[in-house]
């Protein structure tokens, strides 16, 4: 047997974490109903998109900042599923992170952990980092994988939100007029661009969820949940030229500020989102993509 790695140090690159799917037409029962949902290993994985982040923390005070690093989708569209998944664990061996998703640990991971062991991949960071009680697998470990749709309801205790919902109620874009139910026939009429491009809006969704969450529990303070705000504008507009999709993301989150002001430290309003549409891109904040 191998030893767990024994890893006490907190994790301190953030990483948001979506992936689309299709059902696998070869183990997808032939019996089973059409309006039931599949298991997990019957997705095939077709886009994974992570937002990346740096975090710093006070000495002092314990606050939390952030920096994003990027915002982007793994591999190429033409990269078959083997080759997405084991560039993915490439990319999560590389560092310790923290990771962050919405109905990950009931959708999401089991589906890229189960597709793994259908190709055949290993990934012993996930298995072997943390100790006994704080590790990925560990429900209420938030430090290695936070799953926020299971946090924010009280692990259950409440009604759990869509990121949709969830998105709205922070002011953030949501789905923008795509939807995961979408994926299949953009898949089949070979449009995987507007599939990468949707989970990066999703992931991005997902971080301005996290920064509220992350201020809501005293993680980051006002100024350092702004400044993530501030940085995350940045990003965007500044990507925006080369994925227009981003760039709409942005304006949708600013016109939104007019219901539910983007910044927590400061006052933001209608006038402020107004300013803030015409305001010079260098004055505001960002994300990147590869």
């Amino acid at each position: 047997m191998r030893r767990r790695v024994d890893e006490e140090a907190c994790n301190d690159t953030l990483m948001m974490l979506d992936i689309e799917t299709v059902p696998d037409p070869v183990l997808m029962p032939a019996d089973w109903a059409a309006d039931r949902f599949p298991k997990a290993p019957w997705h095939q994985v077709v886009a994974i998109s992570v937002v990346e982040v740096s975090v710093e923390r006070d000495p002092a005070t314990g606050f939390e900042t952030y920096a994003l690093r990027s915002c982007r989708s793994g591999g190429e569209p033409g990269w078959d599923e083997a080759r997405l998944l084991r560039a993915f664990w490439r990319l999560f061996e590389s560092e310790r992170y923290r990771l962050v998703t919405w109905n990950g640990r009931a959708f999401d991971m089991p589906v890229v952990l189960a597709r793994s062991l259908m190709h055949g991949l290993a990934a012993p960071s996930w298995f072997l980092r943390g100790t006994r009680w704080a590790n990925y697998g560990q429900r209420h470990a938030q430090e290695w994988h936070l799953d926020l749709m299971d946090t924010i309801s009280s692990f259950g205790a409440s009604p759990r939100l869509t990121l949709e919902e969830a998105s709205a109620a922070v002011g953030a874009p949501g789905k923008m007029g795509e939807h995961g139910s979408c994926v299949g026939d953009l898949v089949a009429r070979g449009e995987l661009g507007r599939v990468r491009a949707y989970c990066e809006t999703d992931v991005a969704n997902l971080y301005v969820v996290f920064l509220r969450w992350a201020h809501l529990t005293g993680r980051t303070n006002a100024a350092g949940h702004d400044a993530a705000v501030d940085g995350l504008l940045r990003y965007l507009e500044a990507e925006g030229t080369a994925r227009p999709h981003l760039a709409a993301f942005a304006r949708e989150w600013v016109r939104n500020g007019r219901r539910v002001p983007m910044c927590v430290g400061r006052t933001t309003g209608a006038s402020d989102a107004e300013a803030s549409e015409g305001a010079d891109p260098g004055d505001r904040g960002g994300l990147s993509g590869a």
